[in-house]
């Protein structure tokens, strides 16, 4: 093919984004296991990048995981959206960026749906009025958390204390990438690169050193799946899409993996736990599990950030071999204590700590 071609076919999958002025929603899943994602992603955004980020206290979930579960009808999901596009347009904003893979996934879902279905968005104009008294407007822009991050990569490496570079060998470190199905694969030209060829985490791994790993599971599911997990019987289902991508990826050697799903990041980091236990089976090298990060925990790394306030200790595998492996200075008293110094429980059964 030639190259003006294959131009033409990459640029169907690049995406507007908005460089200021960002209205913010936050997810269920990460405020419950990675707080400390979200507060440096404001961090990041607010007092490193300079940006303007408004966050609505009013926000509440987008009740996604209940309409993926059958239990939240479309009618009412559609006007629980439409009223967070109510709060942002009364904040003045245009432009949103969402948090959660599968919010960002139903709200994509539902502003094609109005598209398509014009009559369905003016019922949704109708019930959010009789419900609420507010009026809304169309977002101009929709993002992923991990869409901006990706859009300011290279000033984020122009301002890196770290790179993604083993500190003993000075050999760039092996990172697989995993892309939440929910960002991807449900309409794929909202994502940055379509389904199969993502580029959201890659384009960072890349810009701040790292290796990316190729292997035949990269584009294979975590194994959450909803009702693989949510329906206790079926769990079965989910370690074991976990145990094939895991078994995929372990000959590669791949010193950690990044996220952009907070349900994915929680599974690939909790099952390795399960599977160990049950199994007694590790993937990563010296019978140690892989280390699961989000983007915006790396970012954090990356920029010099003290681990521990990033909140990598929440983690069930534990960061310490990858952030020796980084070169990254950080005191083991600190990991357990509060901002003023009190000494929390420490958890039991942590690994590779």
């Amino acid at each position: 093919m030639k190259p003006e071609g294959k131009k033409r076919i990459w640029s169907d999958y690049q995406k507007e984004m908005a460089d200021d002025k960002f209205f913010y929603v936050r997810s269920c899943i990460r405020q419950s296991f990675f707080p400390g994602s979200e507060q440096f992603f404001l961090n990041l955004m607010r007092n490193i990048l300079g940006k303007d980020v408004y966050e609505n206290p009013a926000h509440t979930t987008c009740t996604g995981i209940g309409y993926h579960s059958d239990i939240v009808l479309p009618a009412t999901i559609m006007t629980v959206i439409a009223r967070h596009f109510a709060l942002m347009k009364e904040a003045g904003y245009k432009n949103i960026v969402i948090s959660c893979v599968t919010s960002f996934g139903l709200y994509t879902e539902i502003l094609e749906t109005w598209k398509h279905f014009p009559g369905e968005l003016e019922k949704t104009r109708e019930y959010l009025w009789k419900a609420t008294g507010r009026e809304f407007d169309i977002p101009e822009t929709v993002a992923h958390t991990s869409d901006i991050v990706y859009k300011f990569r290279d000033p984020i490496a122009e301002k890196a204390k770290v790179s993604l570079v083993d500190s003993n060998s000075g050999k760039p470190l092996n990172v697989v990438e995993h892309i939440g199905c929910h960002y991807a694969k449900m309409f794929p030209k909202s994502g940055i690169g379509g389904a199969e060829f993502p580029r959201v985490l890659s384009g960072m791994i890349e810009a701040w050193g790292g290796n990316v790993v190729d292997y035949p599971e990269r584009r294979h599911c975590c194994g959450f799946g909803f009702r693989q997990y949510l329906v206790q019987a079926n769990r079965g289902y989910s370690v074991s899409n976990t145990e094939k991508k895991f078994s995929s990826m372990k000959p590669y050697k791949p010193d950690f993996v990044l996220t952009n799903c907070p349900g994915c990041n929680m599974f690939m980091d909790k099952w390795q736990y399960t599977i160990k236990e049950l199994e007694g089976i590790s993937y990563g090298e010296n019978g140690e599990s892989i280390p699961i990060l989000t983007y915006e925990e790396l970012a954090g790394l990356v920029l010099g950030m003290n681990p521990w306030d990033l909140g990598l200790q929440y983690h069930m595998v534990q960061p310490e071999p990858l952030l020796r492996k980084l070169g990254i200075d950080f005191d083991p008293a600190d990991k357990f204590r509060t901002k003023d110094g009190r000494q929390m429980p420490v958890p039991e059964n942590l690994i590779n700590a």
